[in-house]
């Protein structure tokens, strides 16, 4: 059985967008780790995507789209947020060995993130806020799309001519 789109209040459309690419960046570690490509090269693409995509969608999550609430389902999120980041920058001290498991673990808790969001919070905020609450929400955000150009794509590896 196929399941329906989530439906978005459009004021709010731009996070869901959002919400896509940090699911393929979760499909990128996970191909890149099931191909065996070199831990160091998707560390550098989580580094990549956490600095130019997913900080900033979290600092806007956070400032415009829970400001109004902050009660146990926000800060879900916002817990989320924090676990997420203090991971990302754990990476960095991650042996050799030990890199495809912490990617790995990195990914789930993305993945994992993204469906709350998507499928318990939002429809939550939309229920909770009012209509002008989630047209003031969207007036707040820039229509800038998010670009993952990063451009070593290592979960096409190999590369097919």
């Amino acid at each position: 059985m196929a399941t329906k789109p989530l439906k978005r209040h459009e004021s709010i459309l731009t996070f869901s967008r959002e919400h896509h690419f940090s699911l393929l960046f979760c499909w990128k570690i996970r191909q890149g780790i099931k191909k065996n490509v070199a831990g160091e090269r998707i560390r550098q693409y989580v580094e990549y995507f956490w600095t130019h995509c997913l900080q900033s969608h979290f600092r806007q999550e956070e400032a415009v789209l829970f400001a109004p609430l902050s009660d146990k389902m926000v800060q879900r999120a916002i817990l989320d947020h924090q676990y997420i980041s203090k991971q990302i920058a754990a990476l960095a001290g991650s042996s050799a060995k030990d890199l495809p498991k912490d990617l790995a673990i990195l990914a789930d808790s993305v993945d994992n993130h993204v469906r709350y969001e998507e499928r318990e919070l939002f429809p939550y905020l939309e229920r909770k806020l009012s209509q002008e609450q989630l047209e003031a929400i969207g007036e707040q955000l820039t229509d800038e799309p998010l670009k993952d150009d990063y451009r070593d794509e290592f979960w096409n590896w190999p590369a097919t001519l």
